[in-house]
């Protein structure tokens, strides 16, 4: 059967810079491909070339006859004028096609259709063009960071609806969980060519990682080998006379092959020199509300308590709209509070990471904006990092590191970003939607040094897969100055939650399967019971126990990060530390369990 698309020796160059050379992939019906690669590699250019909308230097793309094809671009574009209905159907459209509308826009929160495209934030229009895309039903759907700016409801909504689809889909994102869930096939733009892997994203880690090891094994295979024949090279021309004119031309074919590189990361950044005191923050009893675009007032915080613990690495999560990036704004001391205060330990030096990004100045190179900030960084234990090596690490190559900020692709300049607020060397890190537009080789390098970060932590984001790897703790916003405490991480909860819901949809059941005609009985005892003495008591000891294994826990981490243990004492205290916080786990769990019996 012929395929949705047909790609032959593709080219595409900008200047010096080749993006791919002569790569060459097909798509069949149904399948459902997730595009990969580094930021400035060429992803966007590459849907932008498919979709018609860039050209290309040379080779053939091929669409079956007939197919309706829909895009959605990473930054959609509007008449600002227009309505949100009419900008899905630019004045036309059948009354079936407008309920459909309907039906997607609101489960987007796209709720005023009447109200004029310029009033909308940014994630807004993005969702109303998502909306555009999918209800001209196309036959090939490409899209182009979809997740970005939808909450974690509407990414499980998409997720689920591309699921069950029959349709024929290409997309670029940095959402893992979305990409394991949604695809079936991956490919891999990596070294101006591409790489095809017939899975989800677990498959094309696995088999990746086998690509690598073997190419690595060819290339130090290749090595062995070349320092023999350079030595037969380095010899007297008469001693090489009589040799075969093919083994010189082989040489240097070995030699191509001999200075191949791998990015190779083994290395992690573990820095000694953050101290931060035992006071962190404390929120008193704040409150805040604010006027959305309708007048409505919207209550964000309500008598708000929280102390914040040393060392914390806390989650924010919640819907578009309930308050989070204000929270942290407000925080920071960006946003005032209505009433109450947040009194900030003396020793808290803070690194924001936000949402709108900075302001480069576009003639400057890409180690300047670093150099400007700090030459060096200091790790601690004498050891330092400097500028072009932190670079390295966040993969902007030597020869990147001296290009221009205007040739930044945008993803290139959030990474730029992230390198400029952690040079800084902060002791408490404050992320506002830190993954939207890093690729996944970023994330994974941001995820390793979060997760040896020895300050606080705190991130706000939708990327469910970074949540989980970074984060211990959660505060879930649910609107209207309600936020719930959650000791644990976004699949923890999730996996909470619905065991919650599930029991409350069967106590439901149950009370509503009861005869009409029994008498009268009130059933609030039975759907929520009340803790029983041994409970109350088992309340109160874990209350005491979880307060305890804190108070140890951080211990410890300032201990192991002194820098004055003893080996043996270095290895006592890291054999303890997995230990206590499996038992710290484990007590809070029940904790919580209990608590929603009060």
């Amino acid at each position: 059967m012929t395929p949705f698309l047909d790609v032959q020796n593709l080219t595409k160059t900008f200047g010096a810079q080749v993006l791919f050379r002569d790569i060459n992939f097909s798509i069949g019906e149904g399948q459902k491909v997730g595009l990969v690669a580094k930021n400035g590699t060429g992803k966007s250019t590459l849907l932008e070339i498919l979709t018609g909308h860039e050209g290309y230097d040379s080779g053939s793309i091929i669409f079956r006859n007939n197919i309706r094809l829909g895009y959605l671009t990473q930054t959609p574009k509007f008449d600002p004028e227009e309505s949100v209905i009419d900008a899905c159907f630019n004045h036309q459209g059948n009354p079936e096609r407008v309920l459909k509308a309907k039906q997607i826009l609101t489960q987007l929160h796209i709720d005023n259709l009447d109200q004029p495209m310029k009033e909308l934030s940014g994630g807004q229009q993005k969702r109303v063009a998502l909306a555009n895309v999918l209800i001209t039903e196309p036959d090939f759907l490409i899209l182009d960071e979809p997740t970005n700016h939808l909450d974690l409801n509407m990414i499980v909504w998409l997720e689920n609806y591309l699921s069950r689809s029959t349709l024929t889909l290409l997309m670029v994102t940095h959402d893992r969980y979305f990409l394991d869930h949604v695809c079936n096939l991956i490919i891999e733009l990596d070294n101006q060519t591409v790489y095809t892997y017939k899975g989800n994203y677990g498959y094309y880690l696995e088999k990746r990682q086998e690509r690598i090891d073997n190419r690595r094994a060819e290339i130090q295979r290749a090595n062995n080998l070349y320092r023999t024949e350079l030595e037969w090279m380095r010899r007297m021309p008469q001693a090489r006379g009589h040799k075969a004119r093919y083994r010189e031309e082989a040489f240097y074919e070995l030699q191509s092959k001999a200075n191949q590189r791998i990015e190779d990361r083994q290395m992690r950044i573990k820095s000694g020199n953050v101290y931060i005191g035992s006071k962190i923050f404390e929120c008193q009893y704040v409150s805040k509300k604010f006027s959305d675009s309708d007048g409505n007032e919207k209550t964000i915080l309500k008598d708000f308590y929280y102390n914040f613990a040393r060392f914390e690495k806390m989650g924010i999560v919640g819907d578009n709209g309930t308050g989070k990036s204000t929270f942290i704004k407000m925080l920071l001391g960006i946003v005032p509070p209505d009433s109450g205060k947040f009194d900030i330990g003396q020793t808290v030096r803070f690194g924001y990471f936000s949402q709108e990004g900075l302001k480069f100045n576009e003639d400057d190179k890409v180690i300047d904006a670093i150099t400007d900030i700090a030459e060096v960084i200091d790790l601690g234990g004498g050891r330092k990092m400097t500028a072009s090596q932190f670079l390295n690490y966040f993969m902007f190559e030597p020869e990147q590191q001296h290009n221009f900020i205007n040739k930044l692709s945008g993803g290139e300049r959030r990474k730029l970003y992230l390198c400029t607020v952690l040079m800084r060397n902060p002791n408490f890190l404050v992320l506002d939607e830190p993954t939207n537009d890093l690729d996944i080789q970023t994330l994974q390098i941001l995820e390793e040094y979060l997760q040896d970060f020895p300050g606080c932590v705190i991130v706000v984001s939708h990327d469910r897969y970074f949540m989980d790897k970074v984060v211990d703790h959660l505060l879930v916003f649910q609107g209207e100055g309600i936020i719930k405490d959650f000791p644990g991480n976004y699949t923890q909860y999730r996996e909470w939650s619905s065991l919650k819901s599930k029991d409350e949809e069967e106590n439901k059941k149950k009370t509503d399967d009861k005869p009409k005609s029994a008498p009268k009985k009130d059933y609030r005892n039975d759907t929520q019971r009340k803790m029983t003495y041994k409970e109350k008591r088992e309340f109160e000891q874990l209350s005491k126990e979880i307060k305890a294994l804190t108070a140890e826990k951080e211990g410890l981490e300032e201990a192991l990060c002194s820098g004055s243990l003893s080996v043996e004492e270095l290895t006592e205290k890291s054999k303890r530390l997995p230990m206590l916080n499996d038992e710290l786990d484990e007590k809070e769990m029940r904790w919580l369990e209990l608590s929603e019996l009060e």
